[in-house]
């Protein structure tokens, strides 16, 4: 019961904290409710009118939302790379941003089940995912499966990092033999979820654009990049507005990560090209239309011959350390390669899949002002989240929330 005292005190305390702060943070909070709202509106759209409010036809059925879905996975996924080094290998350097890595986490698996709810046109057909309800089909459809390894993954990054702060509130340290082996089957999970993801994808014998044995080694590659990126641009900006102390070998250290993965990414596309343009097959339709437009249609080439310079850029200045260990540079490389990647992932991963349609048919894909409207605010909605978890979380590992036991006085005390 007492437990559930100082629970109850820190959930008051945290609001306490999320409702107060400067100018800056109260017109960063409203700014966000305001495109929240926004795309809430569109939704309402997309709700009274269908799918067909969207860009998404019967020759081209996943667009803007699992495109998004798709690159938050690995967003998400990358909060291992700081979860192991910290629990695992015990690296103190780490320790500064380990909570953030998990609370980037939280805020990206809430964005990827809000993006499947929109591009399953709305949550009235949601029962159908339900185990026991709705037709599950497990474990024959890779989709339960990615379900699955979501929804294990959030929980997971919700108690762990829960259960330290709730002991750090309290001014006490996390006992290790509770926390340490979640942190270890995080890291596994966080594998699993991207390349569940990919598998979903694989498996589709008739996309041979996606029926690619590098997809999932690719998947985790870019996630590794992508994510620890934003996680560095995430942490200079925690760095500049708050009293929480990130120490620069902390960032260097990911930076030296965010490299290595961009490395092997970049290999990856290039061995990804040469397969596909050395002797080219009619399979190979999909990327041409992606890289060079196919029968006069091209409304990707502006996406990816943007993704394409920036992803090589960023990737060559980081590779020197010079470069690399300048912040300025370091945080316009991480942007550059976070936009990249966003790009590759999204639209070039995903629209090509669908064209040439089954007939040799070219269906092109664009988003709507409906779609734009409501991904706009799911990602208004991730940076709330991530900014309410962020605060309390600073809060407490900065001593500012703690635990204060009331005292109590009996009569002979009073007099």
């Amino acid at each position: 019961m007492s437990q559930f005292k100082v629970f109850k005190s820190m959930v008051s305390d945290s609001l306490d904290t999320i409702t107060k702060g400067s100018l800056k943070y109260h017109i960063w909070m409203g700014a966000l409710t305001l495109i929240m709202l926004i795309g809430m509106y569109c939704y309402t759209i997309q709700l009274d009118e269908g799918l067909s409010a969207t860009g998404l036809t019967d020759r081209v059925s996943w667009g803007l939302y699992i495109s998004n879905f798709t690159f938050l996975v690995g967003v998400a996924a990358a909060a291992v790379m700081l979860v192991m080094p910290t629990y695992v290998l015990k690296d103190i350097d780490f320790k500064q941003a380990v909570l953030i890595g998990e609370g980037l986490a939280v805020a990206a698996l809430v964005m990827c089940l809000a993006f499947v709810v929109a591009d399953m046109g709305g949550p009235s057909v949601l029962w159908h995912m339900i185990p026991g309800i709705g037709v599950f089909n497990f474990p024959n459809s890779m989709l339960t499966w990615d379900v699955i390894v979501l929804n294990g993954y959030l929980f997971i990054n919700i108690t762990i990092p829960l259960y330290i702060l709730f002991r750090h509130y309290q001014g006490k340290e996390a006992k290790s033999k509770i926390y340490v082996p979640g942190a270890i089957l995080s890291v596994f999970w966080a594998v699993a979820i991207h390349l569940v993801t990919a598998f979903l994808y694989q498996g589709l014998q008739a996309r041979p654009f996606w029926n690619n044995a590098l997809l999932g080694p690719r998947f985790l590659a870019s996630a590794f990049a992508a994510g620890p990126a934003l996680i560095i641009l995430v942490l200079a900006v925690i760095k500049n507005f708050t009293a929480f102390e990130v120490k620069d070998k902390t960032i260097k250290k990911i930076a030296m990560i965010v490299t290595v993965a961009a490395q092997i990414n970049l290999i990856m596309l290039v061995s990804e090209l040469f397969k596909e343009f050395y002797a080219p097959t009619h399979h190979s339709e999909s990327a041409y239309y992606l890289f060079f437009g196919l029968h006069g249609k091209d409304a990707l080439l502006p996406w990816i011959w943007t993704a394409i310079p920036l992803n090589v850029i960023a990737t060559v200045i980081l590779t020197f350390g010079k470069f690399r260990n300048n912040f300025k540079i370091l945080y316009a490389c991480c942007l550059m390669l976070f936009v990249a990647i966003w790009i590759e992932k999204g639209f070039g991963l995903i629209v090509p899949g669908f064209i040439p349609g089954p007939y040799g048919v070219i269906a092109e894909y664009l988003p709507t002002g409906v779609e734009i409207g409501v991904t706009i605010g799911i990602w208004a909605m991730g940076a709330f989240i991530f900014t309410i978890l962020a605060k309390t979380a600073i809060g407490i590992e900065t001593g500012e929330l703690r635990y204060k036991k009331k005292k109590t006085y009996n009569k002979k005390h009073l007099h």
